[in-house]
């Protein structure tokens, strides 16, 4: 079973790897209920973050999550990175495909499943909804030092 890989960390920052995107069929994540999750790996964790979450997983042709589930108190953003299929929040299914990206709130009931003709790739940020404030580059400050390469 493969493991994320940490680069390199400091005070202020952890760097990780997942490795290849075609390589994610590798990682297998325990649910907590007991069911194994090949292709799925969080990283939140071994990245040390506070404020987020986020994972990888990879949904081989043909295949979906067969239930529909919401969260208690966090948003999330699916980022689709290859591949396409359909994605269903709420009982409306639309398309999704490289490129795509879907907010989902807590209390949207959702699910998807890869229709296309290669794995599909997908990226998920989970936050707690209504938790950020001074989006972007709002809550960005200068630093007066030069970059060192």
């Amino acid at each position: 079973m493969k493991t994320v890989e940490k680069v390199k960390e400091g005070a202020n920052f952890t760097a990780t790897s997942i490795g290849s995107l075609n390589d994610l069929g590798e990682f297998k994540y325990l649910h907590p209920a007991g069911i194994e999750v090949p292709g799925k790996v969080f990283v939140g964790d071994a990245l040390q973050c506070t404020g987020t979450e986020a994972s990888f997983q990879v949904m081989p042709v043909g295949q979906g999550v067969a239930f529909l589930h919401t969260h208690k108190e966090n948003e999330e953003l699916y980022v689709v990175l290859k591949g396409s299929g359909e994605y269903q929040v709420d009982g409306t299914i639309f398309p999704i495909a490289e490129g795509s990206l879907v907010r989902v709130s807590p209390q949207g009931k959702r699910s998807w499943r890869n229709t296309g003709t290669e794995p599909m790739v997908m990226m998920v940020v989970q936050s707690k909804q209504g938790s950020l404030k001074n989006l972007g580059i709002v809550d960005g400050a200068r630093v007066d030092e030069e970059v060192k390469w």
